[in-house]
């Protein structure tokens, strides 16, 4: 089969001629529908060889696709079932783990296929160790689902932790309009009573998308929206600050938007620095980095896409041209989520 992998450090990926791997005792073989392109990606793709693990390895954390054979001992799925992976894979043992947060795994760290652990989706078929992991999809397609196991997941976990914050009267900011930022407005509308959701950016074109997805606002990245946000909350700031992108400008301009015993968390990974002193982020402003979510939320993030309260944009790419999804990622050309489709 043809797998895109990571064949040498800091180099980018190719695409290779491998193996169809055969499911062990309790593992499943999932035939991909689509796996989703991540930043993530990139950032494996330009890591030092001690990030990487065993190379050559298949990149793609974002999975969904059909059962296509069960190993021995599996249950509760049959082939051709469309099912969508659930990303972190952790030890099953652990406290965590018993609790569904496989992503805090005391073992492994939860790290799964695609992430240097384990063979990932990028290929035209997936071994998942453990059929726990993997969730029916019901009615919904795997090439347009995809997504929604991180993507989807990664921004429900990051509202989910603070609806508590977010009442009637409530202003909740996305900074970063792309895939994460666009499911994350998607995902306040649906799940919290915030009378106000903005959206900063610095394209024109991902703002106006935020507001189709539900945005009150779509502010232009920069101190004149730090002023708006301070003038809509008459000073206050907002109860939540999401940085989808999390470099230094952004980190900054969420320090200022955030306000007391509010929340700010970093979902981003750019890089950045938060400056913290004694006046920011404001006093007793909680800061979070959450990492993934748990299985039991990505069975709710399922449920919101099969009620149609959540969409993915999603342009689809054939495994051939895996590379130029990657490079139109990187170029900031892609306005919601490159999915690559092995078997459209």
């Amino acid at each position: 089969m043809k797998a895109f992998q990571i064949v040498e450090p800091q180099k980018p990926a190719e695409l290779r001629e491998v193996p169809v791997p055969e499911a062990g005792p309790g593992q499943v073989l999932v035939k991909i529908g689509g796996a989703g392109a991540c930043h993530s990606d990139l950032h494996l793709m330009e890591a030092p060889p001690e990030r990487l693990g065993r190379l050559p390895f298949t990149i793609g954390h974002e999975n969904a696709g059909w059962v296509e054979t069960l190993g021995p001992g599996v249950t509760g799925f049959a082939p051709g079932d469309p099912v969508i992976v659930y990303g972190p894979w952790g030890c099953g043992l652990c406290a965590n783990c018993r609790e569904g947060r496989e992503n805090y795994c005391q073992t492994t760290g939860g790290l799964g296929g695609g992430l240097g652990g384990h063979q990932g989706g990028m290929a035209e078929y997936l071994l998942v160790p453990a059929s726990r992991f993997l969730l029916p999809l019901g009615t919904l397609d795997p090439r347009e689902a995809a997504p929604l196991s991180d993507a989807g997941l990664t921004s429900y976990h990051a509202v989910k932790r603070s609806l508590h914050l977010l009442g009637p009267g409530s202003t909740a900011v996305v900074i970063g309009a792309g895939g994460l930022g666009q499911m994350a407005i998607q995902i306040l509308r649906a799940l919290s009573a915030a009378t106000t959701v903005v959206a900063v950016d610095t394209a024109a074109d991902k703002l106006e998308i935020a507001k189709r997805m539900g945005a009150d606002e779509a502010l232009v990245s920069g101190d004149q929206a730090v002023t708006r946000i301070k003038d809509m909350t008459r000073g206050q700031g907002a109860q939540l600050v999401l940085d989808m992108v999390g470099v230094d400008p952004t980190l900054r301009m969420a320090a200022q938007m955030a306000r007391v015993l509010g929340h700010l968390t970093i979902v981003g990974l750019g890089g950045g620095a938060l400056p913290v002193d004694f006046l920011s982020p404001p006093h007793e402003c909680s800061v979070a980095a959450p990492y993934w979510g748990f299985i039991p939320e990505l069975m709710e993030v399922v449920t919101l896409a099969q009620q149609q309260k959540i969409k993915m944009l999603v342009e689809h790419f054939p495994l051939e041209r895996a590379g130029e999804a990657y490079q139109l990622l990187h170029d900031g050309k892609i306005q919601g989520r490159a999915v690559i489709t092995p078997h459209a």
